[in-house]
Order: C-alpha cells, then sequence, then structure tokens
C-alpha cells in the first residue's frame, strides 16, 4: 500500500515537472493580460471533477485580487447564463475538452458578448477551437491504474490555475493589506491582524 502511495505522488510529480517544461508561455502571457485588461469578473464554468477545481479557482482568484466565481455547466443553460454579463470574462474548463455540459455554453456566453477561454488538454478539442482563447496543460495518463479517475489532470489544471491567479496578483502589486481586506477571518486573518496592526 505504502508504494503505491508513492507511485502516485511521484506520478503527480512527474507531470507538473512535465507541464513546466511544455507549457507555451508565450500564450499564457497572452491570456494574462486579456485577463488583466477586463472591464468584468473573471468566472469559471465546469462540472464533475473540472468543476470542484473550478470552484477552488474561483475562490483563489477572488481573494488574490480578481473579482471571481464559479458557474456550473449544467445550471448555467437552466438560468444560470443571467449571472454572466458582456464586460466579463468565462474560462470553460473540461479535460477532454468535449465535455457536453461545458461545450453547450460556449455560443450562448458569445451572444451575450463575454469572452471565452478553453482550459482544457486537448488543443483540437471542440473547446479550444471554439472559444476566443484557450489554456493548454498536457495530456498525461492518469494516476490509477485503470487511467480513468482524474488525478494527474486535475492536479496539473489546479497547478496551472493557481500559477494564474498568483501572477495576476503580483501584476496588481497586492498587498497584505489587500489580502486582509478579503480573508479578516480565521487563523490567517489574525495573523494578518496582528502583523497589520504592530
Amino acid at each position: 500500500m505504502e508504494n503505491e502511495i508513492k507511485r502516485v505522488i511521484k506520478t503527480e510529480y512527474n507531470a507538473i515537472e512535465k507541464m513546466f517544461e511544455s507549457l507555451d508561455y508565450d500564450n499564457l502571457n497572452k491570456v494574462l493580460e486579456v485577463i488583466q485588461d477586463r472591464k468584468g469578473k473573471v468566472i469559471f464554468l465546469g462540472v464533475g471533477k473540472s468543476g470542484h477545481i473550478c470552484k477552488k479557482l474561483a475562490a483563489t482568484f477572488a481573494s488574490t485580487g480578481t473579482p471571481s466565481f464559479f458557474v456550473h455547466g449544467t445550471e448555467a443553460c437552466h438560468g444560470d447564463l443571467g449571472m454572466i454579463e458582456k464586460d466579463d470574462i468565462v474560462i470553460l474548463m473540461s479535460n477532454s475538452g468535449s465535455t457536453k455540459e461545458v461545450t453547450q455554453n460556449i455560443y450562448p456566453i458569445k451572444n451575450i458578448g463575454a469572452v471565452t477561454i478553453a482550459f482544457t488538454s486537448k488543443e483540437d478539442s471542440l473547446l479550444a477551437t471554439s472559444c476566443d482563447y484557450k489554456i493548454i496543460y498536457p495530456s498525461l495518463k492518469e494516476a490509477d491504474e485503470l487511467n480513468l479517475a482524474p488525478s494527474v489532470s486535475s492536479t496539473l489544471a489546479l497547478v496551472l490555475g493557481d500559477a494564474l491567479a498568483i501572477a495576476l496578483s503580483s501584476s496588481y502589486h497586492f498587498t497584505k493589506e489587500d489580502f486582509f481586506k478579503f480573508h479578516p477571518n480565521g487563523a490567517l486573518g489574525e495573523s494578518l491582524k496582528k502583523e497589520l496592526n504592530k
């Protein structure tokens, strides 16, 4: 059992290394500039495990200075598209790039006037080819022996999303004081309160 745990951790570790070496950083910088220049919010849209990653990334973006929230791919077409405005940017996440509950929202979002960004491992997918911009991470084998459970793919999406959030935050010259405005409670909030009130 211990060896299996180590194997999975090592597999995900190696996947991050491969992503680090293979990313199109020029494209990522272009996407960052688009997000920086936006007038509205950054909205993450997904379902399943990608949806869970979207929720986490929306929270990270929001807490580090980029107004953001999550919309569920299925609920979007049942009225939640009304949360999206023309000045917003919508990041649609699907590892395969073909998840119907995600791709069905591309053109309704475009009709609203919002900018769409695909977040996927498949550069030639419907999602990647239909959105205005794309964020592509490597398509690698999952960590489980069946190659089915989202593990490597979800880890890569999370790591890359965190990197984007922190890069944006840095570009805003986001300070501890700014962070405290959004995170006044919990152990982190208490620690910042003591530090800032010295």
